[in-house]
């Protein structure tokens, strides 16, 4: 049984020892922002990465350095500065709040939301010195009057009411049409200010070789490639043909080390059975996540392995071990290796709301796809030590044993 530290806190602390790469680039950061303080303009720093290569860790870290200088040192460019760390992600953010409730240089009010931190500015009629945004990508790109937000753009109203801004950005992340952001319309907003980039590439998160993240990202960019032998060096990768089968062994690997979840693509109907909205594949039958009103992140939450998660309770969050239902909107193209995704059988509705920006349908329906795409990326990009993969779709289901097989790759059944 491995010693595993399941607590989210413990992954994005500010006191995790960093590589030499990420110390640099926090380094780096600081002099940047430094530097553009005294300026009369606005400067961004865009951190580019894709799920997994420690972009939270860094900005962690970067933001409580900023802070203990902006509340200790003296002698410091930084000291008294008003600074915020931003996350639109209410999981992500309890995270945050508590790891700044223990130390005295953060504290929980660091920490907002972007609409709440734009009204508020707002209000006081004030602007403030540096902020820190995570995952980037859901930011607002649209106005969004249930959420408060009256502006166009929130990256855009930010800059408005900060020096310094840094950012961290992956378009692979990008799940709705009301936070659309490709790297084009960012680098449009960003590439008008004085401007840095940094892009990480190494995979942080899973224990997988390099070749099985590459499957992943081939399978959401509409490929079915032959999987490659070391798909299961050191990592536990598994094709089940059967939902429940896979359902039980991860309640096994959560007996075992804890954070193990069943997560799942959109794309099953509403069919409300005592007020929980289920999915059904074969014997398989489990509620999705339910609203989570407490401090805790959804997946440190017990009685979570009795749900399926989705992108919006799992997104930003490191999971042991996760067993992945690839629902109906993919499939496989028949007689080829393509994947293909079916607009008609999504069912997040939320997600693809009109913009006035948009207005060619061949756009909008290559955005949506994409979207969903992305959705499962976020999906495939949770499992530390283990992923195990369950298609709806027959013949992708098919055609997934096959690969494994064929790629001599097994693993032990669960014992019952």
């Amino acid at each position: 049984m491995k010693n595993i530290d399941n607590a989210a806190t413990s992954k994005i602390s500010p006191f995790k020892k960093l590589t030499p790469e990420q110390e640099m680039l926090v380094n780096d950061i600081i002099a940047f922002t430094k530097q553009h303080l005294t300026e009369n303009y606005p400067a961004i720093y865009t951190i580019y990465g894709d799920a997994g290569t420690g972009k939270s860790v860094i900005l962690s870290q970067l933001f409580a350095r900023i802070q203990t200088e902006a509340r200790t040192q003296k002698n410091s460019s930084l000291y008294h500065t008003n600074n915020y760390f931003l996350v639109n992600h209410p999981e992500i953010l309890k995270v945050y709040k508590e790891i700044a409730g223990p130390i005295k240089e953060l504290y929980k009010k660091d920490f907002a939301r972007p609409t709440s931190l734009i009204n508020q500015l707002d209000k006081q009629k004030q602007t403030i010195d540096i902020a820190v945004i995570d995952e980037a990508h859901l930011l607002l790109s649209k106005p969004d009057h249930y959420n408060n937000f009256y502006h166009d753009n929130q990256l855009v109203e930010i800059i408005k009411r900060a020096k310094v801004v840094v950012i961290v950005f992956d378009q692979y992340q990008v799940l709705r049409m009301k936070s659309l952001w490709t790297p084009k319309r960012l680098q449009a907003i960003t590439n008008q200010y004085p401007h840095k980039d940094y892009h990480l590439t190494h995979m942080f998160r899973m224990n997988a070789s390099d070749e099985l993240v590459k499957w992943f990202n081939d399978f959401t960019n509409y490929k079915l490639t032959p999987l490659p032998a070391s798909a299961r060096d050191h990592y536990d990768f598994r094709i089940y043909d059967d939902a429940e089968e896979m359902r039980k062994a991860i309640v096994r690997r959560n007996e075992e080390v804890g954070l193990s979840r069943i997560l799942s693509t959109s794309g099953y109907p509403s069919t409300l059975d005592g007020g929980k909205h289920y999915i059904e594949e074969g014997r398989f039958k489990m509620p999705w996540d339910q609203y989570n009103y407490t401090v805790t992140p959804w997946a440190e939450l017990p009685q979570t392995i009795n749900e399926v998660g989705s992108i919006y309770t799992c997104q930003g969050f490191d999971l042991n071990y996760t067993g992945i239902i690839i629902g109906p909107p993919i499939s496989q193209t028949p007689q080829t290796h393509q994947l293909q995704v079916n607009l008609n059988r999504y069912t997040d509705i939320e997600a693809f709301k009109k913009r006035d920006d948009l207005t060619d349908p061949a756009e909008i329906e290559s955005l949506e796809k994409r979207m969903i795409m992305n959705s499962l990326n976020v999906l495939f990009k949770r499992g530390v030590y283990g992923t195990y993969l369950y298609a709806h779709d027959p013949l992708l289901r098919h055609s997934l044993i096959s690969l494994f097989e064929k790629a001599g790759l097994t693993f032990q059944k669960e014992e019952h």
